[in-house]
């Protein structure tokens, strides 16, 4: 069974990965027989035990390759499902990176989410809040978003994410060339529209 057919319903996409991380996944799944055929299962990179494959748990599989094999985040930093207080509720966060300094400290916030990004930006926001994450990471496999949280208030859309060797101050002080500006086209690498774009340049106004 492949990636394509198990997010094929759903609005969930697959352009933010390369074809080896679709690939290794793809080596990984394994096949259940249940009453109503076979489920696709993967052993979680994080909790190590099988998951069930949905659409969104395999978008989840795949940006835990991206923080851990190209971002270089050790697997011991990173927890799923991880605990956000709300007074008595508690909802859950899909991924958050642990500082590097302080191993109860979310540093970094990922949601994945099918729905449109306003709604998702809107959950972000009210997870870095509650958590005091200074970055935040939408994405639904297909467009993605990186924000910076300076206030409560005020979201700062950046151009990408730090490594594990490198801190936010170092993403925020490169000093971009023409060429690097074209090759970061948000058009092109976060998959947005200039409509899209517009949007939530408002949605910041109106904050």
């Amino acid at each position: 069974m492949n990636l394509a057919d198990i997010l094929k319903d759903s609005n969930y996409k697959l352009s933010q990965f390369t074809a080896a991380e679709i690939e290794q996944l793809e080596q990984s799944i394994t096949l259940k027989a249940t009453k109503s055929g076979e489920v696709p299962y993967i052993v979680c990179l994080v909790r190590q035990k099988a998951i069930k494959l949905t659409p969104e748990e395999a978008i989840r599989q795949l940006y835990l390759q991206v923080l851990n094999k190209r971002l270089h985040y050790p697997l011991s930093r990173i927890e799923v499902e991880y605990g956000v207080n709300f007074g008595r509720e508690v909802k859950r966060a899909d991924i958050v990176v642990m500082d590097k300094d302080r191993p109860n400290t979310v540093y970094m916030l990922v949601e994945l989410k099918k729905p449109k990004l306003k709604d998702g930006k809107d959950q972000l926001r009210s997870y870095c809040n509650a958590t005091g994450a200074p970055i935040a990471i939408w994405t639904n496999g297909d467009q993605i978003s990186y924000y910076q949280r300076k206030d409560p208030n005020y979201f700062e859309d950046i151009p990408g994410l730090p490594n594990a060797n490198q801190t936010l101050a170092d993403i925020l002080q490169i000093k971009f060339t023409l060429e690097d500006l074209i090759a970061n086209d948000k058009l092109i690498k976060e998959n947005k529209s200039l409509k899209t774009l517009i949007e939530e340049m408002e949605d910041e106004v109106l904050a």
